[in-house]
């Protein structure tokens, strides 16, 4: 993938560089010079400078570096009133499309992207050691056996699980569970898109108020062309930044935010079904190496649970 995205990189500068030479009809080996190492340096400036402020991904880092190293005012980039028309404008925005409870969940939701995500590929295989000790459990002690290992740490932490579990405990068929777990999973589903969704609403508005707030710095502008020529240059700057702010805002933080909570999502509605499968498997009373021959069918081959390897060595 990394190799991909070289190769799309530099096939982008050289049409780039095909276009500026044909439509200045000329062409010279140190054309673009400056704007490379301009480019370098921005990389170098954002990625350095700004390594210590670990909320900040890599792109931002990048914009901000190029602000620093493109201009001897990076002042010029702050105007308060710009801020206030593109991020007042967007939050007001939300709190009018949604209900008030879930547009706070939204604003959450992006609090929780920058932090670490529990479920992952990688616990996939604890998930299957852990219903595959249960099925153990029940065949020894039965499901008295299986509520006494519901304890409040897994009710804590994957509570999914554990409910699931209490449905096997209360003595449902395997399709009984079956059906009860995927309306569960459904409505959570419908939960989590409402609220990735009101985040990539957000990036949708940010770039219409920065356009609004553009028109109003222009409208101004344009009613005071009698005055001073020499004022219209900052005028304009200052009508331009609300764009630049609705811009930044969108494809930097609320669009990225939006598509890497749902691709979290989308690891835990994976991670519940394997835990649904396996949970029928134990209400229908399967031995542990058919339920771990079929759960296992989740888990990428090198990270597949074993019996004879990982139960038996204690792991």
């Amino acid at each position: 993938m990394k190799i991909l995205g070289l190769a799309i990189a530099n096939a982008l500068v050289a049409l780039s560089g095909c276009i500026m030479c044909q439509y200045q009809r000329y062409f010279d080996i140190s054309m673009g010079t400056g704007t490379l190492v301009l480019a370098v340096a921005s990389v170098i400036v954002g990625t350095q400078l700004l390594r210590g402020l670990r909320f900040l991904r890599a792109t931002t880092a990048v914009v901000l570096g190029s602000i620093l190293s493109a201009t001897d005012k990076p002042l010029a980039f702050v105007d308060v009133p710009s801020m206030i028309i593109v991020i007042g404008g967007t939050f007001v925005a939300l709190f009018l499309s949604y209900e008030t409870g879930l547009a706070l969940k939204a604003i959450r939701l992006m609090g929780k992207a920058f932090g670490r995500h529990k479920d992952s590929e990688a616990s996939l295989k604890d998930e299957v050691g852990q219903i595959v000790r249960w099925a153990y459990i029940i065949q020894k002690n039965g499901l008295q056996g299986l509520e006494n290992e519901i304890t409040d740490d897994i009710r804590a932490n994957n509570p999914f699980l554990a409910y699931g579990a209490d449905l096997v405990v209360t003595g449902y068929t395997g399709a009984e569970i079956k059906t009860i777990m995927e309306h569960m999973m459904e409505s959570q589903a419908e939960r989590d898109r409402r609220e990735t969704d009101a985040l990539k609403k957000m990036g949708g508005d940010a770039p219409a108020f920065g356009m609004l707030g553009t028109l109003i710095g222009l409208i101004i502008m344009l009613s005071n062309m009698g005055g001073d020529p020499s004022a219209i240059g900052p005028s304009m700057a200052v009508a331009l930044i609300t764009t630049f702010y609705g811009i930044i805002l969108a494809r930097l933080i609320f669009i990225p935010l939006a598509t890497k909570m749902s691709a979290r999502n989308d690891v835990t509605m994976f991670k519940n079904n394997l835990q649904m499968e396996g949970l029928v498997l134990l209400a229908e009373r399967k031995s542990p190496r058919y339920i771990q021959d079929k759960i296992n069918s989740f888990v990428d081959l090198s990270e597949q649970f074993s019996i004879d390897r990982d139960l038996n060595s204690g792991k």
